[in-house]
């Protein structure tokens, strides 16, 4: 379905004015700005499906937008990937009256009411996505043999150690990146569900702790404004072995990115610059944002990190 007839599909005769392309994520979908009379909408098409598909995306898109956390929904059509809502025009986050610490508590508390919405399906354990992703990782040969071992049996030994509650399993975002958040001058809102479903409560609260809140006076505002309570040792116990699984994850996704990039021979290097060092590079100009090399290296760095414990960039910074 092209995008002339989706709009006829959703809008019939209202005369359509300018219809403007968006930049989008690593996803692959299109997506564009429309105008319809005095309104203007967001029109998303579904790019090619991954073999990792979320079937739950639309539904849980529809639960979110009910309970006022993402756009208001004006058309879905699941059989052509095919989405309309409300368009939000946007602030800069760093615009937040209150600053900083006043934004991290407003994402804490977006996410808590994120939690409290009716749950999204169920679609798989997240320990299980973030190995068929890694998996997929090791076998496009982008690393010489061997060079991830190590990271295997660290994955080994979180799944063999990681009790996974099914029973505690809330509804999840779980690409809560600053790309997929809005501000619009008065309130926050989450966009791209595609790989919303049921999860685990950390795991939206790690992504948002690595992307949003650099310090630690700022993740203990997030925390404290999600939990309503400072987290206890047991709770920062949990949380590590899920912050490895999401860096874990975005490793695989910004990889397998770098993977369709042709090379002669594989990586034998897995050292990666210090997550300050490479923020540095980003903003001098030494790293050009959104080139291959970039996505390579931020890969890299998350590897380490999944390893180490280390710092990452936020995924916005390329």
């Amino acid at each position: 379905m092209d995008v002339s007839e989706t709009l006829a599909a959703v809008f019939g005769s209202a005369p359509i004015g300018a219809v403007t392309p968006m930049s989008g994520g690593v996803s692959g979908a299109s997506i564009f700005r429309v105008e319809v009379g005095e309104r203007h909408c967001v029109l998303r098409i579904e790019g090619p499906p991954s073999p990792l598909r979320n079937p739950h995306q639309y539904l849980s898109l529809r639960i979110a937008a009910e309970a006022g956390i993402a756009p208001r929904l004006i058309h879905v059509d699941e059989t052509n990937g095919v989405i309309v809502t409300d368009f939000i025009e946007q602030r800069p986050l760093s615009a937040y009256p209150g600053g900083p610490r006043a934004l991290a508590e407003a994402l804490g508390a977006l996410l808590a009411r994120l939690q409290a919405a009716p749950t999204f399906p169920y679609f798989v354990d997240y320990p299980d996505i973030v190995s068929r992703l890694f998996a997929h990782v090791r076998r496009t040969g982008l690393f010489a043999a061997g060079l991830l071992d190590a990271h295997t049996e660290r994955l080994e030994r979180i799944r063999e150690t990681l009790v996974w509650d099914h029973a505690g399993l809330v509804s999840g975002h779980n690409d809560l990146n600053a790309r997929n958040i809005l501000f619009d001058g008065e309130r926050l809102w989450l966009i791209d569900w595609e790989s919303a479903y049921r999860n685990d409560p950390l795991v939206d609260a790690a992504i948002l702790l690595d992307n949003l809140a650099p310090s630690p006076e700022l993740q203990d505002a997030l925390l404290q404004a999600w939990l309503g309570r400072a987290p206890d040792g047991a709770w920062r116990a949990r949380l590590a072995p899920i912050r490895a699984l999401t860096r874990l994850y975005y490793a695989g996704v910004l990889l397998s990115a770098s993977a369709t990039v042709p090379r002669t021979e594989p990586d034998t290097d897995l050292s990666a610059p210090a997550c300050d060092a490479f923020l540095c590079d980003v903003r001098e100009g030494g790293l050009t944002s959104r080139t291959p090399e970039a996505v390579h290296t931020l890969g890299k760095i998350y590897l380490a990190s999944f390893l180490s414990g280390a710092p990452v960039p936020p995924l916005d910074s390329i």
